[in-house]
């Protein structure tokens, strides 16, 4: 094989087969990771904490000998956690929360091979389609500074899109995995409900909203890492079916004549950019000239109605979770400790009876009847996968008024948090044709390693 010569250009089944081979070893891909995020992230924020520690005993004792063996990762600063690592959630609330033991997720992630040497910046509390807490600051796009990154998994995705490293944990509870990567030109799937598991903490986060996974660079990352995560831990109260065969070999599969739908209209009536507007009119002629039957359609489902029952459900988790951490971490639950999008959550969380919360259950189901029959006619539905491109940092503030912004995240993201609530798979991928590997504004390519033998 030819001499290693950018880190950056590789996916991370790529990097390991370097390492497999010799052309690399495990531990110059973490010193180019940490090297990438010394010389870019000052421009991005979108690394909050360095993991130096953890990733050299990962290094001494040597990475799992799985199908990522050596690649450097990030992980999302909420939900996961790392034992002895905190996971503040980019929150004041929160700031400190450390648990002493590994999230199932992250036992998995650790099994596939990955060395993480960081946590991403996310939105307080992951409440926000931008990534611009009050605590850490704000991420912005490294295809343009000065623009969000997309929410919540922003720091993830502009980690990702900036070469630091190849693939990045996210979750999605509304699109949190899939608005950053429409933002950043990046591959992220938010997988069937059950997909992975979210214990030991959680049986279900947010009644089943919420699932957790990666945004990456390629297709075929993203369905190897799906190989080593998915399938159900001891005491989950539900799982997906397992596939048929491993999700790598579905890349390149052929699928078949697609009964493929496409609208790019929002269920909500909210406006659409031209710009998104065209690249689906786009997409949709490669799909039909692919040989797919591929018509203009959209579920008909009561979207007002799924809108109020996702804040009902969302709101009362988060307010429980709140609480319960003003408790445990000896603090108020003020502005002092929390922004204005996340007191006016809580508030909202805090109206709800038990009875609401039922009642918001029952519409969901509702509302799924509506939309999945539609499925049953159509194999995929195309939509944007937000409806303006990003924009500007501060336009979607949290610690503005709490339902000014929320109106605002939910006009910017109208297409993405019905899936959430069906617990269908949804996937955003960059849009044709394919722009440069790499954000413009940055093109100094990373060191190249020396040749060395692999780590063990």
């Amino acid at each position: 094989m030819a001499v290693f010569q950018e880190y950056a250009q590789h996916d991370g089944l790529g990097l390991a087969a370097l390492v497999r081979q010799g052309e690399v070893s495990s531990d110059e891909l973490v010193a180019a990771a940490f090297d990438a995020i010394a010389r870019l992230n000052p421009d991005l924020n979108a690394v909050i904490h360095t993991m130096e520690a953890h990733a050299e005993a990962v290094l001494r004792d040597g990475p799992a000998d799985g199908p990522f063996h050596g690649v450097p990762f990030l992980a999302k600063d909420l939900m996961v956690s790392y034992a002895g690592i905190p996971t503040g959630g980019a929150c004041r609330l929160t700031d400190g929360f450390t648990r002493d033991y590994d999230s199932d997720l992250v036992t998995r992630f650790k099994a596939s091979g990955i060395v993480t040497i960081g946590k991403t910046n996310t939105p307080e509390l992951g409440m926000n389609a931008s990534a611009e807490p009050v605590l850490t600051g704000p991420t912005h796009n490294p295809w343009k500074r000065g623009l969000t990154a997309g929410g919540s998994s922003g720091g993830s995705a502009a980690a990702v899109a900036a070469g630091i490293v190849p693939m990045a944990h996210a979750n999605d509870g509304g699109g949190s995995t899939r608005i950053p990567a429409t933002c950043c030109h990046l591959i992220g799937l938010k997988q069937t409900r059950g997909r992975n598991p979210a214990g030991p903490d959680y049986g279900e986060i947010w009644g089943g909203l919420v699932s957790e996974h990666i945004v990456s660079r390629s297709v075929r990352d993203t369905a190897a890492m799906l190989d080593c995560t998915a399938g159900p831990a001891v005491g989950d109260p539900y799982f997906a079916p397992p596939p048929e065969r491993p999700f790598l070999q579905e890349v390149g599969r052929d699928p078949g004549r697609l009964r493929i739908a496409v609208t790019d209209v929002a269920a909500s009536g909210d406006p659409v950019h031209q710009d998104c507007k065209r690249a689906v009119a786009e997409t949709a002629r490669v799909l039909a000239s692919l040989g797919h039957d591929v018509e203009e359609a959209a579920p008909d489902y009561d979207a007002a109605g799924f809108a109020a029952a996702f804040v009902t459900i969302m709101a009362a988790h988060c307010a429980t979770f709140m609480e319960d951490m003003a408790a445990q971490m000896a603090r108020p639950l003020d502005n002092d400790t929390l922004e204005r999008v996340n007191l006016w959550v809580l508030e909202e969380g805090r109206g709800s009876t038990s009875r609401d919360y039922c009642r918001a259950l029952y519409e969901l189901n509702r509302i799924c009847r509506q939309v999945g029959p539609f499925f049953e006619t159509y194999d995929v539905l195309v939509t944007p996968g937000t409806a303006t491109p990003p924009p500007p940092l501060g336009f979607l503030f949290a610690d503005n008024p709490g339902n000014e912004v929320w109106e605002r995240m939910r006009a910017f993201t109208p297409f993405t948090h019905i899936y959430n609530g069906t617990g269908q798979p949804a996937m955003s991928v960059p849009p044709l044709p394919p722009r440069p590997t790499f954000p413009i504004w940055e093109c100094r390519s990373l060191p190249s390693p020396r040749r060395s033998r692999p780590t063990r």
